[in-house]
């Protein structure tokens, strides 16, 4: 309840671009300074992104889901980023539209306490599935400790801790600890970044470390060993473009999948530091808007990314697309019978051909140390 009434006082109330002193209840009616057009545009992109990531996400569920070898230990983490960003579209995108088909948020407070929660907790389960993702690739590859292999169970209790992390995180706001409340353009739900109360405070700057700077380092760091292994290793074997091709492949997706956690969600992070430690900064409420939505195509880009620049992947769905069911059938029942004799690259694609050649490697540094 205190949460709600301090969303209330504090987030209900927007202050006009034009007008500093002018205040406009964001749940009856839109901004004046902002024309309609402004809002159908945003209504039309959020259409498009919306769209595009629910069908990229309800396939790549349905395709592991079809095809029995991609039901592997790391493919859990990339299927579970794909529920995170399937369900951030279906709650918050096709809210975000809905409202800017009007231009405010008519739907009223509990409604948009409801989406920034849904938002904000679906939204961290994707940032630490890519975190997860990253520190399991660092673990198959480098095998930093030992043997030990990756198996169904490991995958199973991270994908558990990063959803109870993550409801950790984004349930205070709903209990008193800061709030939900509408952005400054009136037709989005997001934590109450515009407070200056000292409590909200300490809420922003706690869960921008916990949900932003700690899965970020954790990508940094386990990208970083893995790719120094990886040309260390390459070093070793020789330097023939053949010896060298699982490095380039494992690289660029490497530096592909950085660059998009940077650029989707490092504007966002920044303008909410910013509207925390100065609270009165005015912005005009289209420019607010931008990172935000532009964190959303996030979830276009992840299944991209992630799941359709790996070779098996991209099999799989031609099959799909082009196979009868029984077809499809038929190949699960023949990639079942060839399971025993399927090698590790076959299984898992140019991770595991990395993988496999650091074990190599490793096994290789361990006989010469014994003679």
């Amino acid at each position: 309840m205190d949460g709600a009434r301090r969303e209330s006082e504090n987030g209900s109330l927007l202050l006009d671009a034009s007008a500093g002193s002018s205040l406009v209840d964001p749940f009856s009616q839109p901004l004046d300074s902002i024309e309609s057009w402004n809002f159908h545009l945003l209504s039309a992109l959020m259409f498009l992104v919306t769209s595009l990531s629910l069908f990229e996400n309800f396939t790549v569920i349905l395709v592991t889901l079809k095809f029995r070898q991609l039901r592997q230990p790391l493919n859990y983490v990339i299927v579970n980023l794909s529920v995170a960003d399937f369900l951030v579209s279906l709650v918050g995108g096709t809210i975000s539209f809905l409202t800017n088909l009007k231009g405010y948020f008519y739907m009223g407070r509990w409604a948009c306490v409801l989406e920034g929660f849904a938002v904000t907790f679906f939204g961290i389960v994707a940032l630490w599935s890519l975190a997860l993702l990253a520190f399991e690739r660092y673990v198959v590859i480098c095998r930093p400790l030992g043997n030990v292999h990756f198996k169904g169970k490991d995958a199973t209790l991270g994908i558990a801790f990063v959803w109870i992390f993550s409801f950790i995180w984004t349930i205070p706001p709903t209990m008193g600890w800061s709030s939900y409340t509408t952005s400054k353009i009136g037709t989005t739900c997001e934590p109450n970044w515009y407070s200056g109360e000292y409590s909200d405070h300490t809420f922003i700057i706690t869960f921008f470390t916990t949900c932003f700077i700690m899965p970020l380092l954790i990508i940094l760091v386990s990208y970083g060993k893995l790719m120094r292994k990886l040309r260390k290793v390459s070093d070793a074997q020789g330097r023939l473009g053949s010896t060298r091709k699982p490095e380039r492949q494992v690289t660029r997706m490497v530096v592909i999948m950085i660059l998009a956690f940077l650029i989707c969600w490092t504007p966002y992070a920044a303008f909410s530091i910013l509207v925390t430690t100065c609270p009165s900064l005015e912005l005009d409420p289209r420019l607010a808007a931008i990172p935000a939505f532009f964190s959303k195509t996030a979830t276009v880009y992840n299944p991209v990314i992630y799941v359709f620049m790996n070779n098996q992947f991209r099999k799989c769905l031609v099959q799909l697309f082009r196979c009868s069911r029984q077809d499809i059938a038929d190949s699960n029942m023949n990639q079942i019978s060839k399971r025993a004799v399927l090698t590790p690259t076959k299984k898992y694609g140019e991770v595991s051909t990395a993988a496999a050649r650091v074990t190599i490697f490793n096994q290789r540094n361990e006989d010469e140390k014994s003679s």
